[in-house]
């Protein structure tokens, strides 16, 4: 590193025409340039300048050392403004990992920024597994519930209820629950867990709790498999409101218990870097929480 400083210096001076001059444009004294300059010719065994008190002239070897050093001043400069283009300008390829249920909602978040950045590309990776974001070179990851400790940086984009789900088919034949606690007799729809077991807690109108330990009959570790099956009438499902909302408009789904809260669930973005985050990144941070802002069923952080 201390070659290259030194080169860089001599390139200055040669710039600049004198030791002086080069001296201000570094923020180092004349003499501390003249004395890099001395360590460069002592170690290459060469006169790189002939000096006079009026000017400073190059030698043969000289030029030949300022015609690589100035190659190697273009080329840190280039990469300086490589960097500053990513600090400013959405460009490079952006890598998102993303769960099956969420991806959906990739293309409409982030196709204005894409189509107003020509130079950005972008690599959706759709996993539900938990996803290494430094291995998978993954620059945003979204992810829901709480966030353990890490060394990534974590902004909330808001936050779903959780909305207590089954089809008109499964009610008709099994009729309208009154409370939590009478569907536990039933067959559910739910997701994968190491113990099996699902808690559910619900809060009812006048502040009663109840929780139910409900072991699914069918489960996946996929969400939108879970509200496949349910829309099958397979059985009742707890579902995000925000993938459902469709489901219930359009009348594949029926939302039970709607005076019983059921909790929410914070979607996060996750990524690598903590600080100096580039643009790519910043932006697609920005257009994600502006688009879940106003997608049904969501709620912006608080």
């Amino acid at each position: 590193m201390d070659d290259l400083r030194r080169l860089a210096v001599f390139a200055a001076v040669v710039r600049h025409r004198s030791m002086s001059a080069a001296g201000r444009a570094l923020g180092m004294s004349p003499s501390a340039v003249s004395q890099q300059v001395r360590v460069l010719e002592r170690e290459g065994g060469v006169t790189l300048l002939h000096r006079s008190t009026r000017k400073l002239t190059l030698t043969d070897a000289g030029e030949r050392l300022h015609m690589a050093c100035a190659a190697m001043v273009v080329q840190a400069d280039l990469a300086r403004a490589e960097l500053r283009s990513a600090r400013e300008a959405p460009s490079g390829e952006l890598r998102i990992a993303a769960t099956v249920g969420f991806a959906r909602h990739i293309a409409p978040a982030l196709g204005e920024l894409l189509a107003a950045h020509p130079a950005l590309s972008l690599q959706l990776l759709v996993d539900d597994s938990p996803v290494d974001l430094i291995e998978a070179r993954v620059d945003l990851a979204v992810r829901f519930g709480n966030v353990p400790d890490m060394p990534w940086a974590a902004r909330r984009l808001g936050s779903f209820d959780w909305c207590l789900c089954a089809s008109p088919a499964w009610l008709a034949q099994h009729g309208e629950p009154s409370s939590p606690e009478a569907l536990l007799g039933h067959a559910w729809v739910g997701f994968v867990r190491a113990s099996g077991a699902l808690m559910f807690s619900f809060q009812g109108p006048a502040g009663e709790r109840q929780t139910l330990r409900i072991q699914p009959r069918i489960a996946s570790n996929n969400q939108l498999s879970i509200q496949q099956m349910c829309e099958a009438g397979l059985g009742p499902a707890m579902l995000g409101m925000v993938d459902v909302q469709e489901a219930l408009d359009a009348g594949r789904l029926r939302h039970l218990l709607q005076d019983w809260q059921a909790g929410s669930l914070d979607v996060w973005a996750l990524t690598p870097q903590r600080d100096a985050q580039p643009a790519k990144v910043r932006h697609a941070v920005a257009a994600l929480a502006a688009y879940l802002a106003q997608v049904p069923g969501m709620r912006p952080p608080v």
